[in-house]
């Protein structure tokens, strides 16, 4: 069979373009035409065959003062539309329900909705004592750890009006009266990149800690969250909670496109 020519199996052809395809998206840059067939495992005059059909599709460009090669607008296309189209809820719900499964604990996923986060669905753990989390709930973003992830890392003119009105609340601790103490707290969320509640909750007896999860323009999107009995629930950077709730949020994050450092808030 040659190597332009189809059968039962597929198009071989097909399959070498994106093997090109693939080594310049792991090489995450530009790179030049050995590069590329280094990495694709061919001699550079077939990689640059493949190259000039991959430009002419739209799918590769050219630098023509570099002579480097890059994705091209449609390859780029093709990645913000499947993107788009990646049901994001249903993945942290997939998530919340395995990640009650290892910690025990009450989890829940929030989204960002027109006053704020909201919860949009909690799964019960396998105990005795449990703190419910109810659907739809409004979080504020002050007296809840979900709140304080989506302010640290949300526009700065969304949040700020909010942040304003929940600071005339009288049972806010001193340090979250003044402005200088939300930033000093947002920032160390932002630094530790979680946010707890192990000191101060609208509940009595109840701690949470909640991380966030990115987009592919490195936006928050959504944040999951354990909630617990406190002094049954670890809110430590290091503890099992947290831990789990960091490594299924930085799998999302990846899911959904998000590269390098988040976004800081503008």
């Amino acid at each position: 069979m040659s190597e332009d020519t189809d059968g039962k199996h597929g198009v071989q052809s097909m399959e070498v373009g994106m093997s090109i395809l693939r080594a310049m998206v792991d090489g995450q840059r530009s790179m030049m035409l050995k590069d590329i067939a280094a990495a694709a495992g061919m001699p550079a005059s077939k990689a640059h065959r493949y190259l000039v059909s991959l430009i002419r599709a739209g799918l590769v460009e050219q630098d023509p003062m570099s002579s480097r090669y890059d994705l091209g607008p449609f390859a780029l296309n093709v990645g913000l539309v499947a993107l788009d189209r990646l049901d994001r809820v249903r993945l942290g719900l997939n998530a919340i329900a395995e990640l009650r499964d290892e910690i025990n604990q009450t989890t829940a996923l929030a989204v960002w909705g027109d006053r704020g986060p909201v919860v949009v669905r909690w799964e019960r753990p396998r105990r005795p004592i449990t703190v419910n989390v109810i659907t739809g709930t409004v979080l504020e973003l002050l007296s809840s750890a979900t709140g304080r992830v989506f302010a640290a890392w949300m526009p700065r003119k969304v949040v700020a009006p909010l942040l304003a009105a929940e600071m005339k609340a009288p049972d806010l601790p001193p340090e979250l009266k003044s402005k200088a103490g939300v930033e000093a707290l947002l920032a160390d969320v932002r630094a530790r990149g979680f946010a707890t509640t192990d000191g101060f909750h609208k509940v009595p007896g109840v701690t949470a800690a909640a991380v966030p999860v990115f987009n592919f323009r490195n936006e928050i999107t959504m944040a999951l969250l354990a909630v617990g009995v406190q002094g049954m629930l670890d809110t430590s950077a290091d503890g099992l909670e947290v831990s789990h709730l960091r490594r299924h949020a930085e799998a999302l994050s990846l899911r959904l496109g998000a590269t390098g450092e988040p976004k800081p808030p503008q």
